[in-house]
């Protein structure tokens, strides 16, 4: 393959081979080679149907094009970092495979608008296959929700026993944030829907171009509306970035529950030994170590955002260099990402979940204070006096070593004439969570109807 640049007709001299490995971004970009070819594929028919070059040409480097995208799926092509990116990579072997009409497919084109359209593309088909994950553990979730409406365990606030609540609510509260993920998915998705090419290097094209072919081609919704926006915008990859952050984030907190739930102090939950790590040094350890991954790699994802806000923040119209950076963050959030819901959903989905221990906790802490509270206020006191009273009967339980329920009718009415026998059946702990019995609560009905809606949007 030939040293020369196919940008080097105004150069005297050759790139320093330093320079030349460190400007080159074949080693991480070669990745959208398939974007790369199918745009430039739509590009080449839209000259060939204007008129811009050739019907002959047009024809010969589509099929040119074809060939060389199942080549480099066979394997069989080795990209050159001389040729800096996959761009310059195609156009030449094209033009190596069929001679000078290879030449002419960047006409009217700059690499400009060529990576802006390559990244919205590969964007666009990521943000399906990160929706498709996210479904994949939402249903996971539904099918184990749908086995424990009646598992009762501890709610926490500040990770102090708060309330009773069922596993099947606490993990649809997880369904919902992954569902929230799947909307800002969409939204990146739309965002990126929006076909640049024909924007040039920034002022468009003297060439009378068809863009909405293009674009209709290639499946894109609309074209951008500035040439210098469209090639300097990377807010699309941002919105990826920054969903991939948020969707990182509710991993590591499902995660810093499953590593607390799955300690001896817990033991609400048995992770799979496939999914599980021993000690080099301490033969009865199981560790959560993939929990405590993804929880760590979440930092990571945060980082690719970051650096992609720092690459931007001071870049003047248009297109600057800096802004090849883009690549390895979108790359290593998506890898990242991908690779996290894949092995939570098996981890979470080969679990056993130790319902004994749950309820056993759920008993303790005084998680029914809030139903004894709101029993006397049923009975007419108002509402902050109950909390008062319901405090002190609390502290009384606390000195005597003894559960709210397990005081006697006369303990219990020293601290309220209003107390009677119906106050064992109210603070029960399926009594706590049935009684909650609005929409968005623990009770049976209400999480059904929860499970119900995300199962209509998991079919679409």
């Amino acid at each position: 393959m030939s040293s020369k640049k196919m940008w080097s007709g105004r150069f005297s001299s050759d790139t320093d081979e330093i320079a030349s490995g460190f400007h080159s971004s074949i080693s991480f970009d070669c990745r959208l080679y398939r974007e790369d070819i199918l745009g430039s594929i739509a590009h080449a028919r839209m000259l060939g149907k204007t008129g811009i070059i050739e019907k002959q040409d047009s024809e010969s480097i589509i099929s040119g094009l074809r060939g060389i995208l199942k080549d480099i799926e066979s394997g069989i092509i080795e990209f050159s970092g001389n040729d800096e990116d996959i761009h310059m990579n195609i156009e030449r072997l094209l033009t190596q495979r069929i001679g000078e009409a290879g030449k002419k497919l960047h006409t009217a084109r700059s690499r400009n608008d060529q990576v802006a359209l390559d990244t919205r593309m590969y964007i666009r088909k990521a943000c399906i296959n990160t929706s498709g994950l996210l479904k994949s553990l939402m249903g996971v979730l539904t099918e184990i929700s749908e086995e424990n409406f009646d598992t009762v365990m501890p709610g926490f606030t500040h990770l102090q026993k708060a309330q009773p609540t069922t596993l099947a609510h606490h993990l649809m509260a997880y369904c919902e944030m992954f569902f929230r993920d799947c909307m800002r998915f969409g939204s990146a998705f739309e965002a990126c829907d929006v076909m640049p090419l024909g924007s040039g290097a920034l002022c468009s094209t003297t060439f009378p171009i068809d863009r909405e072919m293009v674009a209709k081609e290639l499946g894109f919704s609309e074209i951008t509306n500035n040439s210098m926006d469209a090639v300097s915008d990377r807010d699309f990859v941002l919105d990826f970035l920054y969903a991939s952050s948020v969707c990182m984030m509710h991993l590591s907190r499902f995660c810093e529950e499953i590593v607390l739930w799955s300690t001896g102090e817990f033991s609400f939950i048995h992770l799979s030994d496939s999914y599980s790590t021993g000690s080099s040094i301490m033969p009865q350890k199981k560790n959560p170590d993939m929990a405590e991954l993804i929880r760590g790699k979440t930092g990571r994802v945060y980082g690719d955002l970051f650096t992609l806000l720092a690459v931007m923040k001071s870049l003047p119209m248009a297109y600057n260099k800096d802004m090849q950076e883009d690549k390895e963050a979108l790359f290593d959030a998506y890898d990242t990402l991908s690779d996290c819901l894949t092995v939570f959903t098996g981890m979470i989905q080969s679990a056993e979940w130790d319902f004994a221990n749950m309820r056993r906790s759920a008993g303790l802490g005084f998680t029914n204070a809030t139903d004894a509270a709101d029993y006397l206020a049923k009975k007419g006191m108002p509402f902050r006096e109950a909390h008062e009273t319901v405090g002190k009967l609390v502290l009384y339980c606390e000195q005597n070593k003894k559960a709210i329920e397990e005081l006697d009718i006369k303990e219990l009415k020293s601290l309220s004439p209003l107390f009677e026998e119906d106050i064992y059946d109210a603070i029960s702990l399926d009594t706590c969570v049935e009684k909650r019995s609005c929409y968005g609560g623990p009770n049976e009905e209400s999480v059904k109807k929860h499970i119900a809606r995300m199962k209509e949007f998991l079919i679409q």
